[in-house]
């Protein structure tokens, strides 16, 4: 039966650092060969979970070894095997599941920029560029359909999972109207609408994001009457007048773009009205570990950087904000609250 090791030693630590990608991998290949959706609540042996999803029993015992070492899955004293609490969310049903998420930390393109760090963190620029001859998001949404397919169904994850936390946390009981600014799918949006009888509210997006919005805000859909969908880039322009501005895990590109989107909100709105600035923070503790990866992935293949405490504040200062509260969303994130002078 396979146990954890809860406190290993220095030496054995450090080795099994080196060795993250492997932990990495080995999550991917679950999911992709669909381990946790064919493993049901009851105990399985290895030959009939390695019938269900067609592999070699013996290799796919392996596989759920170097899983269950690290408490996804576990092993029994008879050889089979069952669900962990962090197993259950690489299952595509799974309310909290972070299936998507997990494919998309460990795309194709991400095994080959990661050994260039080094490189990155010499010049403080992105590195995926020189290993890919295109932008970023070109490279995403013209050369890589099926990591941009991830890619989206990630962001939809996150985004509908803290759309909840985002509504609970904010009273727009005051307020008239709102716009989500670089929103996605606008589940934030549509979570605040459902809230607010009362409120009216724009989605903000590129032009292939907001095609695919939250049926919802759509034609025929339930908040469409006080919903307006708006296809655009936030760094060039943000041509909208609300009572409030929202904008989450938007603020984590380079410098120049992070002030070109304060910038544009600044031209468009009103004195007094209100900016949310809701982000991942890597000094954050209870997510640190996560945030920090994401900070080198930013770096990685934007140039871009998920913010400490001091370094967001500064940023939204220097764009002329007044700020407020700062406010723990959930477990990792952060809402501050802005004003923009009168």
């Amino acid at each position: 039966m396979t146990t954890v090791d809860p406190a290993p030693p220095p030496p054995m630590r450090l080795r099994e650092l080196v060795f993250g990608a492997a932990c990495a991998a080995a999550v991917r290949a679950a999911v992709r060969l669909g381990v946790p959706d064919a493993l049901d609540d009851s105990p399985m042996t290895v030959d009939d979970l390695a019938t269900a999803v067609k592999t070699q029993p013996h290799t796919l015992r392996r596989l759920l070894r170097a899983l269950s070492c690290q408490g996804v899955f576990a092993e029994n004293a008879d050889g089979t095997f069952q669900h962990t609490d962090m197993s259950r969310l690489l299952r595509e049903d799974d309310p909290h599941s972070l299936r998507y998420i997990a494919l998309w930390c460990t795309e194709p393109w991400t095994w080959n920029v990661w050994p260039r760090l080094d490189e990155a963190v010499r010049t403080g620029g992105n590195v995926f560029e020189a290993v890919y001859d295109e932008e970023f998001f070109t490279y995403l949404n013209e050369s890589a359909p099926e990591s941009a397919h991830v890619f989206n169904r990630a962001m939809t994850t996150s985004s509908e999972q803290s759309a909840r936390d985002v509504a609970k946390l904010l009273d727009l009981g005051d307020a008239d109207s709102v716009v989500d600014i670089g929103g996605g799918q606008g589940h934030v949006l549509a979570s605040l609408l459902e809230k607010h009888p009362h409120l009216h509210g724009t989605l903000l997006d590129l032009p292939g994001v907001v095609e695919n919005a939250d049926p919802r805000l759509r034609d025929g859909g339930a908040l469409a009457d006080r919903a307006r969908i708006v296809a655009g880039d936030c760094r060039e322009d943000v041509p909208v007048e609300a009572d409030v501005y929202i904008i989450k895990n938007v603020l984590e590109w380079d410098d120049d773009s992070t002030r070109r989107v304060l910038a544009a909100i600044r031209r468009s709105a009103r004195p007094h009205a209100r900016v949310v600035v809701i982000e991942n923070l890597v000094d954050d503790t209870p997510s640190m570990r996560f945030t920090t990866a994401m900070d080198l992935l930013l770096l990685l293949n934007v140039g871009g950087a998920k913010h400490t405490r001091q370094s967001m504040t500064d940023r939204l200062t220097d764009a002329g904000l007044v700020i407020g509260e700062i406010r723990p969303v959930n477990a990792y994130l952060h809402a501050f609250e802005c004003t923009v002078p009168g």
